[in-house]
């Protein structure tokens, strides 16, 4: 009998059309339930009205509303107000104690005690000089009894709360030159200064009559031994950005006045060790009365100076010994020695290859070389001294020393090129791009990738906002970057009233400093094993990108967890970027830091390995009793 090899047979066809109907039933189902679980990790999480952010906050709607949150918990309280205290905090999370009311304003890397182990010659003692293990603290810095929100900016540029820092030495020794004064609960700022007693706007405009500040050709300053900061607090409205810093000496607090009044500053000192910003940083550097000694140990320090000047960028100098024949009774010095001190100034700078720019009634200005043709000419014929630096990483300013040699530029072809590249005038310098990138000197970064980043970090702004309302509505002024990498994040609050603070590991594969002080931003290097260089309570708001996966093999994260919070402000708000496991352990810390926290999803979905970690420091105060 032949065998039928023709048609399957009618039980196979229904076998058949069953296991295509079961494939399809289960696919509709798999994309049902992902378009629920889409809608509804998109729909903000409910604020439940008898929480206590709720309560605190005083508002019907959520505080944050995020694109994707990973949790139900309630939503995080931005704003500021001072209902929280010690008592309501839950004792569960109560791991890190408070420390005693001497450490509010502790510095951990310019403890004065710790300093005078150290040599005074050349101000040695009052570098940085960090704890070791067996001296770092595991408690909550306080703020002072009373503390409260610091004024919003540009109200902040003139005011702050007495009871915030509790120093009136400065109102009583700088009284006749008008630095601060106290005027009931708060100090004023009338903007003075040592050599500007009619007030920094006007002394700026003296300054603006010799070389232009408007035409946005100078962006970034570096003001050394700058007080209570007033000069780049004016600066502000100039749109130039500066970067003051001054050393915590007898001027008790003054750095700190300056961050509280919303103005960028750092503690620092010239010393023996190079600032640490990158070589070619500032358009301009300004010295007023700032008593360092600039003709001391063959011109180091301004030999300093001339490696974070930009090329062309201007130095000005106003005190002492400028204007000598007017002031020197005042200054209680001869003539002569008023006279020698200048001429040993104006042979440093000569032989930095500057020029004398103008000197009139209280000012004095001098250029850097736009590129170092004839300067490498001249030392050639001469043998002029200081001689050019040679095999030298001129970027490095990490716990290196200084030299008493010229950092070279860039080199060019021909007399009129400007080293390192030409500059966009700002604002359009924010987003052109930087020299360094368009001439290939930052490994694995091109003209492609910057857009890119700027790109990107436009998208998390805009997710930001989302989840941190206030973010755009001046609730924050100072703000930290942990790790800034090209700067993007800077970039895309350019329009915001806020300053950031990009700091770039030191121990980066790829150092971006240079990058982000071309963009006209300003920022510093840092190891994040060790304390900041600023007082207690000085950020608003702090974004970490990567940093815990950086450092979580180096040193305890506890300890930069800790470092946080001296930092940030009571109410102040983190945002940490990172994967779930690293956020897993940094959460597992911050509960015990009196911080409210929420992870929640990447930008992009859920399904993206990066969460974000956003936190808000709860309000707490000292309590007077634990005064030591």
């Amino acid at each position: 009998m032949a065998r039928d090899n023709g048609s399957p047979k009618i039980h196979q066809l229904d076998s058949t059309r069953w296991s295509v109907t079961y494939v399809l039933v289960v696919v509709a189902l798999c994309i049902t339930f992902y378009i629920l679980g889409a809608w509804q990790n998109t729909t903000p999480p409910a604020l439940d009205p008898t929480s206590n952010l709720a309560t605190n906050a005083g508002c019907d709607c959520p505080c944050l509303r995020p694109g994707g949150s990973s949790s139900t918990a309630a939503a995080l309280d931005f704003d500021a107000h001072h209902e929280s205290s010690l008592n309501e905090t839950p004792a569960t999370i109560d791991k890190f104690p408070p420390c005693d009311l001497n450490f509010s304003e502790y510095t951990p890397c310019h403890d004065r005690t710790r300093g005078r182990r150290f040599e005074r010659a050349m101000l040695v003692y009052r570098e940085r000089h960090c704890p070791g293990n067996d001296e770092l603290i595991r408690c909550l810095v306080p703020a002072p009894p009373k503390y409260k929100t610091p004024f919003k900016w540009p109200q902040s540029r003139d005011y702050a709360w007495y009871d915030n820092i509790p120093h009136k030495e400065l109102s009583i020794e700088k009284a006749v030159q008008n630095w601060i004064q106290v005027d009931g609960d708060r100090f004023r700022f009338p903007g003075g200064g040592t050599m500007f007693p009619r007030g920094a706007d006007a002394y700026i405009d003296d300054i603006n009559a010799l070389i232009s500040l408007t035409d946005g050709t100078i962006r970034t300053a570096i003001d050394t031994g700058c007080g209570v900061a007033s000069w780049g607090a004016y600066l502000l409205r100039r749109d130039i950005v500066t970067m003051s810093f001054a050393p915590r000496d007898t001027h008790e607090a003054q750095v700190q006045f300056a961050l509280e009044r919303g103005v960028p500053a750092m503690i620092g000192v010239m010393a023996t060790q190079r600032l640490p910003y990158p070589a070619r940083a500032f358009d301009m550097a300004h010295c007023s009365r700032c008593l360092i000694p600039w003709h001391a140990f063959d011109g180091l320090y301004l030999t300093e100076v001339d490696r974070v000047l930009r090329p062309g960028g201007f130095w000005i100098l106003s005190g002492p010994p400028i204007h000598w024949k007017k002031y020197y009774q005042g200054w209680e010095r001869t003539q002569e020695d008023l006279k020698n001190e200048q001429d040993s100034i104006e042979e440093v700078a000569k032989r930095l290859c500057w020029k004398k720019y103008i000197e009139k009634e209280d000012l004095a200005i001098w250029q850097k070389p736009f590129n170092h043709i004839e300067c490498i000419e001249s030392r050639r014929m001469y043998e002029t001294t200081p001689q050019i630096c040679k095999n030298d990483n001129a970027d490095a300013g990490w716990y290196k020393k200084m030299e008493a040699c010229i950092t070279p530029l860039p080199e060019v072809g021909g007399p009129d090129e400007v080293a390192g590249g030409v500059l966009e005038k700002w604002p359009e310098r924010a987003f052109a791009v930087p020299p360094r990138i368009s001439r290939g000197t930052i490994p694995g970064v091109d003209s492609r990738k910057f857009e890119e980043d700027n790109a990107m970090w436009k998208e998390r702004v805009t997710h930001y906002k989302r989840i941190i309302l206030p973010l755009p509505k001046g609730r924050y002024r100072n703000v930290m970057d942990m790790n800034a990498n090209l700067g993007g994040f800077a970039a895309a609050l350019v329009k915001y009233p806020v300053w950031v603070m990009n700091v770039v590991p030191a121990s980066s594969n790829r150092d971006t400093l240079g990058v982000i002080y071309e963009r006209g931003f300003i920022g510093t290097y840092q190891d994040w094993c060790e304390a900041f260089s600023t007082y207690p309570r000085t950020y608003d708001l702090i974004h970490a990108d990567g940093v815990f996966s950086i450092y979580q093999d180096r040193c305890d994260i506890t300890y930069i967890l800790l470092e946080m919070d001296r930092m940030l402000r009571p109410e102040g708000t983190v945002i940490i970027r990172d994967t779930v496991e690293v956020l897993t352990k940094v959460q597992a810390i911050t509960d015990g830091m009196r911080w409210n926290n929420q992870i929640i999803d990447h930008e992009s979905g859920p399904f993206n390995p990066e969460k974000i970690l956003v936190a808000v420091k709860t309000y707490w105060t000292a309590d007077p009793s634990t005064q030591q």
